[in-house]
């Protein structure tokens, strides 16, 4: 007869049905309470097939709630598929795990997630529902793109000094109504400095003349293929923020 986790040591268990997972990236190695399984450690790919087969081995067992620890993004699709499977998941912070004394050398990480989690020892880390967490990546992906796009600015202004346009001192943003036209046209071709004043924005605060000698310049075809190619991926990045939004 097996002795139980509780007996053997000498902890009330609070979680009698409960899983630890050491999540990694090739994959994942899961333990059980002994007396549920005679291989109670099982170690399971990364795989989407994988990872059904080691939820329907969990649900065969009866387990009805798993913890793991929040590793890097490697935990999002295991949490996922054993939810999907009705598995209650708890993230834990790996710092609580660590920080609990009495470890031996010859327990491995899941199982002793898997004891602390069982003895109530480890803290669930906050974990937002679906709906939020879906919402939480579209918008963490749209701040990836506005600073992409801010790089690409950057370069524009990089092409503009090269060839001695001031055309970021005399008007706020370059990539606002004036700036943009302006810009356009340089690409498009437009040398003549008065005509390209000519496009700014009546709500601009620099006058026609400023405007106009600051865009007296060298356009050398190398810079002007510089500006074209950085206005061409701050143009793409504007795109992607519209899908975002």
């Amino acid at each position: 007869m097996k002795t139980s986790s509780s007996q053997r040591h000498g902890l009330p268990v609070i979680h009698d049905r409960a899983a630890g997972i050491d999540i990694g990236s090739r994959f994942h190695v899961v333990a059980v309470p002994v007396d549920l399984a005679e291989e109670s450690v099982q170690m399971f790919k990364a795989f989407t097939a994988d990872l059904e087969r080691m939820a329907n081995w969990l649900v065969d067992l009866g387990i009805t709630t798993v913890a793991m620890e929040s590793t890097g993004v490697y935990w999002i699709p295991v949490y996922e598929i054993l939810e999907s499977h009705g598995l209650q998941v708890v993230l834990a912070n790996a710092r609580d795990a660590r920080a609990v004394p009495g470890r031996k050398t010859d327990v491995n990480d899941a199982q002793w997630i898997q004891r602390l989690y069982a003895c109530g020892l480890l803290r669930a880390s906050f974990h937002p529902e679906r709906e939020i967490a879906a919402l939480r990546s579209y918008l963490r992906l749209r701040e990836r793109h506005l600073d992409y796009a801010a790089a690409h600015i950057q370069h524009m202004q990089k092409a503009l000094t090269h060839m001695n346009l001031q055309l970021q001192h005399v008007v706020t943003d370059i990539t606002g109504a004036t700036g943009m036209r302006i810009l356009r046209a340089i690409v498009a071709g437009e040398r003549d400095a008065l005509a390209l004043a000519r496009m700014r924005d009546t709500r601009c605060k620099s006058s026609l003349e400023i405007i106009r000698s600051a865009l007296v310049g060298n356009y050398q075809p190398e810079h002007i293929f510089a500006l074209a190619q950085a206005l061409a991926m701050y143009d793409a990045y504007q795109i992607q923020l519209e899908r975002c939004d």
